[in-house]
């Protein structure tokens, strides 16, 4: 069985294996910003069950929560993938590291890279280390901005559709640099 989606054709496995529609925010406020964004990307690209099928611009923002700190670049991509939702964050933790990020330091603080999983299809997941989808997803904009430009009419299982989500977030200064 082929499908296509986001303009990519993907082929079912025989096992009935599908392939499910995902979304991962980027964020970096150390070294360079840019090229680190661009590597996490090329290294979700070659995850052996996932692929990158679109991507936002970049956008700086504003510093999220209390540290005082630089402003962020960030993106958002769409990827399909085999994964499931645990597997698919461990591939992102270990992509973080490898670009790194170390996990012992301030939360809400600094980082060379961070990777979050912010929807996985339909699935709606509390874990320890996970929820899907994001929680924080509606008051964030520099995760909606993003998501706005690649997937406008997505329905985030819970929380709305990123039009109108995007629509209602407070824009502290949202700016794209490409």
């Amino acid at each position: 069985m082929v499908a296509v989606v986001a303009g990519v054709a993907v082929a079912a496995g025989p096992d009935s294996t599908r392939w499910v529609p995902a979304y991962v925010g980027l964020g970096s406020n150390l070294g360079d910003s840019v090229a680190l964004i661009g590597q996490a990307i090329e290294r979700l690209d070659d995850l052996e069950l996932t692929r990158v099928v679109c991507r936002s611009g970049l956008y700086r923002t504003a510093p999220f929560g209390p540290i005082e700190q630089q402003p962020f670049v960030n993106a958002v991509v769409g990827v399909l993938t085999l994964s499931t939702p645990m597997q698919l964050l461990q591939r992102l933790l270990e992509i973080e590291q490898g670009l790194g990020r170390r996990r012992d330091g301030e939360r809400w603080g600094p980082r060379h890279i961070d990777l979050d999983l912010l929807v996985h299809g339909e699935a709606r997941l509390e874990a320890e280390g996970l929820r899907v989808p994001h929680p924080g997803i509606p008051e964030r904009d520099f995760v909606l901005y993003p998501l706005l430009e690649i997937a406008p009419h997505l329905s985030i299982p819970g929380l709305g559709v990123v039009r109108d989500l995007a629509s209602r977030v407070v824009d502290r200064g949202v700016q794209r640099l490409r």
